[in-house]
């Protein structure tokens, strides 16, 4: 079973480590009403909530590679298109999650 975890490990991280940061799509901008600081993983997306206080969100490979970085502004919500995978996403000084893109 160990081994089994091990090699499907290994294999996520391949073929998430081998994606070009540059092709990504640009982020798309709304603005929401929440209070809270939240991060949403969906298909083919990644999507970051700021609540009432600008926020810095670190998107994160499982095997800790920073993929990229994003600012965004009290009351808006950022969505970023994203591979297939499982990330981390750390809200600077705040929280981690662990997020799966579908």
């Amino acid at each position: 079973m160990k081994r089994l975890l091990y090699i499907l490990t290994l294999s996520i991280a391949l073929a998430v480590g081998s994606v070009s940061v540059n092709s990504y799509a640009e982020p798309r901008v709304e603005q929401v009403s929440s209070d809270e600081t939240t991060v949403i993983g969906g298909k083919g997306t990644i999507a970051m909530v700021a609540g009432e206080s600008d926020a810095t969100f670190n998107i994160y490979s499982i095997t800790g590679q920073l993929i990229k970085s994003v600012r965004v502004n009290a009351g808006t919500k950022v969505t970023i298109d994203m591979p297939k995978g499982f990330y981390i996403v750390k809200c600077a000084g705040r929280w981690s999650r662990k997020v799966v893109v579908k």
